[in-house]
């Protein structure tokens, strides 16, 4: 797979995690709509772009599929914790699972740091491991480049680690069409946080009701919409290997190339 190299705009990040409630695999369940055929609840997830200036995307489970992460925390990482102490693996995974428990919602449950004094593992060298299953989710190369040609600002809003971050823009080669990469950290407060969007104002100037955000944290499009933010957007499959998530509170997107825009 091809990589790149630059990565000016990365500064201080933490790690945007959503893991889900079980290990179970399941099978693929591709979403291919026709654009001119959508109807009901399919047209609800389009946008008024020319009612838009800036776009705001988070990374995991957002333009990249979240299976790299849950086959990591919920994998990868239970398998090494079982080798490295000497207890079986389902021990591991509940051990893992408690631990992610105690911090979820908190910068913690996002810093690669914390989690390996934690549990003592060398958590960089073990995504390394499985960079194979680092991939962008459907029609999100379309979509940003369609907003870059635009004129739209982009920013990449996440959670994400610099060490994870750096490790994914190596793979998938996106970090150009972004005015921005922010980070959490740099406001010491989660997305999902109380006055996290109208910190971020303080670091880039935007305005909430000519903003878009696609996230899969339902968690952080609540906060987002009480703090003014107009336009959002859930997804509908984060991981392609589970199951679509229930229709919630926000329109899911499944394919970002059905709602790139022809016209802004």
């Amino acid at each position: 797979m091809e990589s790149c190299t630059k990565f000016s705009k990365i500064t201080k990040l933490d790690t945007y995690l959503i893991i889900s409630g079980c290990n179970r695999i399941y099978p693929v369940y591709p979403w291919r709509l026709d654009r001119a055929n959508l109807t009901g609840n399919d047209k609800s997830m389009m946008l008024p772009w020319s009612e838009i200036d800036t776009v705001m995307f988070d990374m995991d489970g957002t333009l990249l599929d979240l299976h790299f992460d849950n086959f990591f925390w919920l994998k990868l990482v239970p398998e090494h914790f079982s080798k490295n102490h000497g207890v079986s693996e389902e021990q591991a995974l509940a051990h893992v699972q408690s631990k992610y428990a105690q911090v979820h919602g908190t910068l913690d449950w996002y810093s690669i740091d914390y989690w390996q004094a934690e549990l003592q593992l060398d958590i960089p060298r073990l995504k390394h491991l499985i960079t194979d299953k680092i991939r962008l989710r459907p029609g999100a190369e379309q979509l940003l480049k369609a907003l870059a040609a635009k004129g739209k600002r982009v920013l990449l809003v996440t959670n994400a680690y610099p060490i994870s971050l750096q490790l994914k823009m190596q793979h998938v080669c996106i970090e150009q069409y972004f005015e921005q990469l922010i980070s959490s950290h740099q406001l010491r407060k989660a997305k999902e946080n109380d006055g996290f969007w109208e910190s971020l104002q303080q670091l880039f100037a935007y305005d909430p009701t000519r903003t878009a955000l696609f996230d899969d944290n339902l968690s952080v499009l609540r906060q987002a919409q009480q703090e003014g933010i107009a336009h959002l957007r859930a997804i509908k499959q984060p991981d392609s290997q589970q199951p679509s998530l229930p229709v919630a509170e926000f329109p899911q997107v499944e394919d970002f190339g059905l709602i790139t825009p022809n016209d802004c």
